[in-house]
C-alpha cells in the first residue's frame, strides 16, 4: 500500500496569502494517483486551504501527519505547499491559523514521526521557504538525523526562499515535470533520486537550490512511466552482447528494407531483422553505438559492427546479473 498526504495552503489569516500552493496540491495529487498506463499508485489524501472557509489550522495539519506516518504502509509520502519559517530552535510548516512563524508544524516533530513510522518508506517533499533544514536538528547544525528509510527532498536550502512563477511553485513545477515523466529512466520507473537528477539540472546556480537528503538502502518507484522499451526486449542485451566490450557483426540481412542495396547484395532475413529492429531500438536509447558508420543502417549494409555504451554495458550487467 501507498499513501500520500498532499498539503497546499494559499490562505493565511493573518495575511500573506500565496496563489500557487493549492494549484501546486491538485497536480502532485493527479501525478500521485496513478501510473501512466492508469493503474492505481498512491491512496491521496489532499488538504488545501483557498480561503476562511476551508482554512486548515495547525492542529488538523500536525493529526494528518501524525496519521500518515503511524500507517503501515510501501510509502508514506508527505507533500507541503505553503508558508515555512526558520528560526534558531528549528523551521516550521504554517499552517491557515499562523500569527508567528513558531506557530506551525515543526520540522523536528515531522522527523520525529517519520524516523518511528512503520511504513516501509517514507518520503517529505516541502515546497516552502527555508525547507532545507529539514533533517536537521538545531543542536546538530550542518549534520541531517534521519533514520532508514526516509528521504527528503526540498525546493530550497536553509536559508533561501522557494519562488513562485505563474502561478505555481517553481519547485513543484519541475516536480510535476518530472513525475509525468521527463525523470524516468528507460524502464519507467521515476524515483526520488531521478527526481532531483531532473530538478537540480533545471535549476541554474543563481535560483532556489533543491536539497536532496536520503538514508535508503533502495530506491524505490514513486510513479511507473511509459518505459522506453519492453523488459523482454532489455534483457536481450546479456544474449546480443555476451561479454563487455563485444562487437556484433551486422551485414545486409539485418537490413529489412530493400531500398539502397547494391546488385548482388543478400536479401533480408527474418530473424536478422527482428534482432536488427531491438538492436536500432537500443541504438535511440544511447545503449548502443554502430562502428565507423554514422548510422545503424548503414554499419548493416556495409557489414560492420556495433557496440555498447557506457550506458549499454551498466544495463547489460544488470541483465547478467538478474537485475532486471
Amino acid at each position: 500500500m501507498k499513501i500520500a498526504l498532499v498539503v497546499g495552503v494559499n490562505y493565511y489569516s493573518s495575511g500573506g496569502h500565496l496563489y500557487g500552493c493549492v494549484n501546486d496540491a491538485y497536480n502532485v495529487k493527479s501525478m500521485l494517483e496513478r501510473n501512466f498506463d492508469g493503474s492505481i499508485n498512491f491512496d491521496c489524501k489532499l488538504l488545501t486551504a483557498s480561503s476562511n472557509a476551508d482554512a486548515i489550522e495547525r492542529g488538523e495539519l500536525k493529526d494528518a501527519i501524525e496519521k500518515l506516518f503511524t500507517t503501515k504502509a510501501e510509502i508514506a509520502l508527505f507533500y507541503f505547499a505553503g508558508h515555512g519559517h526558520i528560526e534558531p530552535t528549528g523551521g516550521y510548516l504554517l499552517a491557515s491559523d499562523a500569527k508567528r512563524g513558531d506557530e506551525g508544524v515543526a520540522l523536528n516533530e515531522i522527523l520525529v514521526l517519520a524516523n518511528s513510522s512503520p511504513a516501509t518508506n517514507k518520503i517529505i517533499i516541502l515546497d516552502s521557504c527555508h525547507s532545507g533544514i529539514a533533517g536537521n536538528p538545531p543542536t546538530i547544525k550542518d549534520n541531517a538525523l534521519i533514520a532508514e528509510g526516509i528521504t527528503i527532498l526540498t525546493a530550497s536550502t536553509s536559508d533561501q526562499y522557494a519562488s513562485e512563477k505563474n502561478g505555481s511553485g517553481v519547485f513543484t513545477s519541475l516536480l510535476v515535470d518530472a513525475l509525468s515523466g521527463s525523470a524516468a529512466n528507460i524502464l519507467g520507473d521515476i524515483t526520488p533520486g531521478s527526481i532531483y537528477a531532473h530538478i537540480d539540472q533545471s535549476l541554474g546556480a543563481w535560483e532556489q537550490r533543491p536539497i536532496f537528503k536520503t538514508n535508503v538502502r533502495n530506491f524505490v518507484s514513486l510513479r511507473e512511466a511509459s518505459p522506453s522499451i519492453s523488459l523482454e526486449d532489455l534483457r536481450k542485451i546479456k544474449d546480443f552482447f555476451p561479454v563487455a566490450g563485444f562487437e556484433f557483426k551486422l551485414d545486409p540481412t539485418f537490413e529489412p528494407e530493400s531500398k539502397g542495396r547494391d546488385e548482388g547484395m543478400p536479401e533480408p532475413i527474418e530473424e536478422h531483422t527482428e534482432i536488427f529492429s531491438i538492436l536500432q531500438k537500443y541504438n535511440r536509447l544511447n545503449l548502443l553505438k554502430p562502428i565507423d558508420a554514422p548510422h545503424m543502417w548503414n554499419a548493416a549494409m556495409e557489414s560492420k559492427s556495433c557496440k555498447l555504451t557506457a550506458l549499454g554495458e551498466h544495463y547489460r550487467k544488470l541483465a547478467e546479473n538478474n537485475r532486471i
